[in-house]
């Protein structure tokens, strides 16, 4: 028997219901209706409640609030809007943060990388905008679900330069990076859920050795390309900044040396993203269990 497709939470109108009434409703009228609805989602997603509740009391040091865990669902909700809005034609830039070295490099080179990303902020926003703004092909990783209205609007309006690659079919997998890379694209790849990861590794992170997907670094051996990782956090209306790593370049050499300045590489990385958290908690969209600690 063939397993159901995997599917986002929500009715399966929910997003064109968001769509209609953002067209149809003022703001003042829309948003308190925008913060009822994710009252009802609280309610109705124990596990993601969960989730979200052991996040923040990990991230504050004591025991998160009713109100907390609701900023928590809103600000993801407030996300999903602003693709929404993205995707019909508001216009949205995005802006490289000031120490944003490696990403300025890669696109001053001109050359093909892996993105490294994580479910933060407006991460999932910036490989459209890259696409969009300095006209280079991204391909993004991501997994086929059903009820994923966002995205198959993105993927419409930036087409000519975004194109997916779904991890769905893991025997073609490989063949499809390789094709990409080839075709002197950009490939985007999350870097915090284990699901699709052949490769972990073991990293600080939120007060643990966590477990996090190191594929990235192994694929950049492989095709012999840089990495960069990098998220997209909220920069005022109409703006994300883009935060990022230094570029991680394959060197000639013994693949654990390589290895082992990649582990530094991420690693660095993971701090900084800490950083950010502790100052907008909110901005982490992984409404699952946190990573496990290794053993």
């Amino acid at each position: 028997m063939t397993p159901p497709a995997p599917r986002n939470p929500g009715p399966s109108w929910g997003y064109q219901f968001l769509c209609l009434a953002d067209y149809a409703l003022p703001e003042f009228l829309f948003r308190p209706l925008r913060a009822f609805g994710t009252w009802i989602a609280l309610l109705r997603m124990p596990a993601q409640r969960r989730a979200s509740r052991d996040y923040l009391t990990l991230i504050h040091g004591r025991p998160a609030t009713h109100r907390e865990i609701f900023r928590h669902f809103f600000a993801f909700e407030e996300f999903l809007m602003l693709k929404l809005r993205v995707a019909n034609g508001q216009p949205h830039r995005g802006e490289l943060a000031p120490d944003a070295t490696g990403f300025r490099e890669l696109l001053a080179s001109g050359e093909p990388a892996l993105l490294g990303t994580f479910h933060v902020g407006h991460s999932d926003l910036t490989g459209f905008l890259l696409g969009r703004q300095e006209q280079r092909r991204v391909f993004m990783v991501r997994q086929r679900v059903g009820n994923s209205h966002d995205v198959d609007v993105l993927g419409a309006r930036f087409g000519d330069w975004v194109k997916f690659i779904w991890v769905n079919d893991p025997a073609n997998l490989l063949f499809a990076l390789k094709e990409a890379i080839a075709a002197g694209g950009s490939v985007a790849l999350k870097c915090d859920r284990l699901e699709f990861s052949a490769k972990t590794a073991a990293f600080d992170f939120l007060g643990a050795r966590r477990k996090f997907p190191f594929t990235i670094y192994h694929l950049a051996l492989i095709f012999n390309v840089p990495v960069v990782l990098c998220v997209g956090v909220p920069a005022g209306p109409g703006r994300t900044s883009i935060l990022s790593s230094p570029l991680f370049r394959p060197q000639a050499g013994a693949r654990a040396e390589n290895l082992d300045r990649a582990h530094a590489h991420f690693q660095a990385f993971l701090t900084r993203l800490e950083a950010e958290l502790r100052t907008a908690p909110e901005l982490w969209f992984n409404f699952l269990p946190l990573n496990p600690a290794a053993a």
